[in-house]
């Protein structure tokens, strides 16, 4: 059933899929849990960011405004452009809750033929890590409009993946999750991709255009800008380490020339490399 009525798509059913840009999560878990009647279904998430303000993640925000226990919570993540789930290509993503019952239940209610899930308890790195991903896509991209090479964008994912991790530990998530499909894979796959929003977003800023401008052409969401301006001000919150991040936030919001931005990176105190 396709329907802009929420009441009868939703009423009775077992298991409720929320794929709605993350920044408007909140208002539309609150519109379903006015109409909804019927035994309490199992809530997935396929939203990748991190709520301006509040910070939470998207499950949090499904928790707080339906009033619904983590354990019927489930986020779905990973390496899966719709593009290409649309054509069957094999695809494997993960299946994340606090508990690892739902998240089996949602395993099971996906996977087939060509897309296979994984379950996973660990859901905080899940979300973190489809949330992250996309603000280094966004360098990743100006990378490739500003014509630097393939050594530039290797050293963005790689440094990426270790501010991704930084921040998720400090926020609860096993290190391990990480290099996963819904830490690492979701990261190349977004990087890599033609397909990838945020990828063009910071591509085409590469290229000199402005962020409004870029935003204003587009029809779908890029997730990574406003996750940018989230994961930021947790950075500063609590303290951790996250150049690119940084780097990118200025260039988005204080309109710092990725050129510079890139110096800025490049000429940092010397380090010992580590993942944490």
């Amino acid at each position: 059933m396709i329907s802009t009525d929420l009441k009868p798509v939703v009423d009775g059913v077992d298991m409720i899929v929320s794929a709605v840009p993350s920044q408007v999560t909140r208002k539309v878990i609150e519109d379903i849990r006015e109409v909804y009647e019927g035994p309490e279904p199992i809530w997935v998430t396929v939203s990748k960011g991190i709520e301006n303000k509040t910070y939470m993640r998207i499950s949090q925000v499904i928790e707080e405004a339906g009033n619904i226990h983590p354990e019927k919570i489930v986020a779905l993540s990973g390496p899966s452009h719709a593009e290409e789930v649309g054509r069957k290509i094999p695809t494997a993503i993960v299946s994340a809750s606090t508990s690892l019952e739902s998240a089996k239940i949602v395993q099971h209610a996906f996977i087939n033929k060509y897309l296979r899930v994984y379950a996973n308890d660990d859901v905080i790195g899940v979300e973190l890590g489809g949330a992250l991903k996309n603000i280094i896509a966004l360098a990743a991209g100006i990378c490739d409009g500003a014509g630097f090479g393939d050594n530039t964008k290797a050293a963005l994912i790689t440094r990426g993946l270790v501010e991704i991790n930084r921040l998720g530990v400090e926020l609860g998530a096993k290190s391990d999750t990480f290099a996963g499909l819904s830490g690492m894979g979701d990261l190349i796959v977004t990087c890599m991709s033609k397909h990838s929003r945020n990828r063009h977003v910071g591509e085409q800023i590469g290229k000199g255009r402005s962020l409004k401008e870029v935003l204003d052409e587009m029809v779908m969401v890029a997730e990574g800008v406003k996750t940018t301006l989230s994961a930021y001000e947790l950075s500063q919150k609590h303290k951790v380490v996250m150049p690119i991040t940084e780097q990118i936030y200025e260039t988005l919001f204080n309109n710092k020339s990725p050129q510079q931005a890139l110096v800025d990176l490049m000429t940092r105190a010397s380090k010992v490399e580590d993942w944490g």
